[in-house]
């Protein structure tokens, strides 16, 4: 059988964000897929710790699992807690930061080409 995911159990009922680890001082993250269509990726964050400035290529959604977390896109400020979401469009300069410990799930889908 070939699977299109990794580093998940198929056919298991799973803690989903428990899937990904608080690492002392550190951002960890487990990358669920990847290809030229979408990433999928569990990140957590330990307080105070942060993804840059930086912009994507393609719509990110980032599902809040944990904690709380603020997520900055084009200079606003969104804070997100624990089953809440937002939409960072692609090309547009976004953040995370960790205002205390933080877990999210982040969905990325990327321009085809031709599209």
């Amino acid at each position: 059988m070939e699977k299109y995911m990794k580093n998940l159990a198929y056919e298991s009922v799973l803690p989903f964000s428990g899937q990904v680890s608080y690492l002392e001082g550190q951002v960890a993250s487990k990358t669920i897929a990847q290809n030229e269509a979408l990433s999928l990726t569990l990140f957590a964050f330990d307080k105070g710790e942060e993804i840059s400035t930086h912009e994507s290529e393609g719509d990110a959604l980032v599902i809040a699992l944990d904690g709380a977390g603020e997520v900055t896109i084009d200079g606003n400020k969104h804070i997100l807690h624990a089953g809440e979401s937002i939409v960072m469009p692609a090309r547009h300069p976004h953040a995370v930061f960790a205002q205390e410990r933080f877990k999210m799930f982040l969905v990325v889908v990327f321009p085809q080409k031709g599209d």
